[in-house]
C-alpha cells in the first residue's frame, strides 16, 4: 500500500508524517524507517523509529533510489513501514510520469514484502496524476 501526503512547500505535511509516525510505532509490532534529505527531524521521532539520511548515500536517480529501497528492505524483514519525506527530491523524481511510474514500483514492493509506504509530495492534489488521487491520505 502506498499513501500519500501532498500540498505545496510549507503547507506542513513534514508536520503530520512526524504525526503520524509517532503515532504508527506504538500500533505495530514491527520497524518503521523515515528517509529524509537530512537529519533534521531526528530529535521529533520516536527513539524506536530507524532515521536515514538520504544525503549520507550516493543515490543519483530513481533506479538507485528503488535499489537503496529494496537493499533496506532486503536486510530487515521486520520493516513494516517506510516513511519517505520530500519524496521527489529524495527520488529524483521530476516528471508526472516519473512519478506514476515510481509509486507504480513502490505498490510493488509493497506487495512483495508487505511493506506500506507514506509518502510527502509537494504537488497539490489538483495538480498529480489522477491515476494517483485514490492514494492520497491527506491533501493540505
Amino acid at each position: 500500500m502506498v499513501e500519500i501526503i501532498s500540498g505545496e512547500k510549507g503547507k506542513g505535511k513534514t508536520k503530520h508524517m512526524l504525526a503520524f509516525v509517532n503515532k504508527d510505532i506504538s500500533m505495530i509490532e514491527g520497524n518503521i524507517v523515515y528517509v529524509d534529505k537530512s537529519q533534521k527531524h531526528m530529535y521529533e521521532l520516536d527513539s524506536k523509529i530507524r532515521l536515514i539520511n538520504i544525503g549520507d548515500f550516493p543515490i543519483n536517480d530513481t533506479d538507485e533510489f528503488m535499489g537503496f529501497l529494496c537493499g533496506m528492505i532486503s536486510q530487515n524483514n521486520d520493516i513494516q513501514e517506510i516513511f519517505l519525506d520530500s519524496f521527489l527530491t529524495i527520488a529524483y523524481i521530476d516528471t508526472a510520469e516519473g512519478l506514476c511510474a515510481a509509486v507504480d514500483k513502490l505498490e510493488v514492493i509493497s506487495d512483495t514484502f508487505s511493506v506500506k509506504f507514506i509518502v510527502s509530495i509537494s504537488r497539490n492534489e489538483v495538480d498529480l496524476p489522477a491515476e494517483l488521487h485514490d492514494k492520497i491520505r491527506v491533501s493540505l
